[in-house]
């Protein structure tokens, strides 16, 4: 049999992956224990989204497993052996303020958790390729060190190169700050890295900015686009957290995602690291996003502003893709801003 298997596939980019995948493989093989909604809450929990992957795609089968508990783990990789194929390993604590707040259980997820599913991984199908979804926050604050220019709706790079491309692979990780979730996913990131070297496996490692699409389930604490979307749409008060609504992210669909991994899969390297987001052409502040999806909707939009930023925030965020276009020049984005949040509307 042909097997990949997804952990965290109740979340966005784990669904998302399922949706795409599950006609290229015999069986699909999802972890996720909705560990989500222990974190966030009611609102933030994926029940919805595994019992629809149950219910529409026959090759998945669905395991309740959470990826600290090694021995379960251990278990189904043992089971398929070298039949698996594929791993894209999702799964995650995903919040800065989550993490602050109880640093062992975020550490023993996002480090912990990885190892196991890295060491079983090795063990039991190392001739498979696997993916980690890394995050830009294992650059800590560092982008807050360069010059920016504000203008009526951004904040801007005095750097030209920076202007013109964006933060690639080159940008040191050390002696800034990186919030505790930033530091969990920097050491997830790091033996992700060292098992493909050190054992030569077929190891990527995508360092994603804003990761979202119709799928997610933003909540406040994670996930700004969608969370800013459906406030739009509920007609919720959103609150702007910092840099006066001004601090840019590049957004990525999590199609287009899943499609770099599919690359990456189909010609794979060891312990590749990929800076991977919308990118130059696919970015926008806080304040540009509200006047996209006002326009879109035809609504209007309820804020405030809080003026401190949370600790360690991007003031300007834009991923350098060249990196991965240069690898695989085939690739293309399907979705830029506007109809990215149009997905997000549709779903909300």
């Amino acid at each position: 049999m042909k097997i990949i298997i997804i952990t965290g596939s109740g979340g966005l980019i784990g669904s998302e992956a399922v949706n795409f995948f599950h006609k290229k493989y015999d069986k699909v093989i999802g972890i996720d224990n909705n560990q989500r909604s222990k974190f966030f809450g009611k609102s933030a929990s994926v029940k919805s989204t595994i019992d629809y992957l149950k219910s529409n795609y026959q090759n998945y089968e669905h395991f309740n497993t959470d990826i600290r508990d090694k021995k379960s783990i251990d278990k189904i990789f043992n089971k398929h052996g070298s039949d698996i194929k594929a791993i894209i390993h999702t799964a995650a604590q995903p919040s800065h303020d989550f993490a602050a707040s109880d640093v062992f259980l975020d550490f023993s997820v996002n480090t912990l958790g990885t190892l196991n599913i890295l060491d079983s991984f090795k063990k039991y199908s190392s001739k498979a390729v696997f993916i980690f979804c890394s995050t830009n926050k294992v650059y800590g604050n560092r982008p807050n060190f360069y010059n920016y220019n504000e203008t009526n709706s951004r904040l801007t790079p005095s750097s030209s190169k920076l202007k013109k491309f964006g933060f690639d692979e080159n940008l040191s990780v050390d002696q800034c700050l990186h919030s505790l979730f930033g530091s969990s996913k920097l050491a997830a990131d790091i033996y992700c890295q060292e098992y493909a070297r050190y054992f030569n496996l077929k190891i990527g490692i995508f360092r994603g900015g804003c990761l979202t699409g119709g799928r997610h389930k933003g909540v406040k604490l994670h996930g700004f686009l969608s969370f800013l979307v459906r406030s739009l749409i509920e007609g919720n008060e959103y609150e702007i957290i910092g840099h006066k609504g001004k601090q840019v992210r590049d957004n990525i669909h999590s199609y287009d995602l899943i499609n770099c991994f599919n690359y990456f899969i189909n010609k794979p390297r060891e312990g590749e690291v990929y800076n991977i987001g919308g990118g130059i052409e696919n970015n926008c502040s806080i304040i540009e996003a509200i006047k996209i999806a006002e326009k879109i909707s035809g609504k209007k939009m309820k804020f405030k502003f809080s003026v401190n930023p949370r600790i360690g925030d991007h003031i300007w965020w834009v991923s350098d893709i060249r990196k991965f276009q240069s690898h695989y020049p085939t690739w293309k984005q399907k979705f830029d801003i506007h109809s990215t949040i149009e997905d997000i509307i549709k779903h909300s």
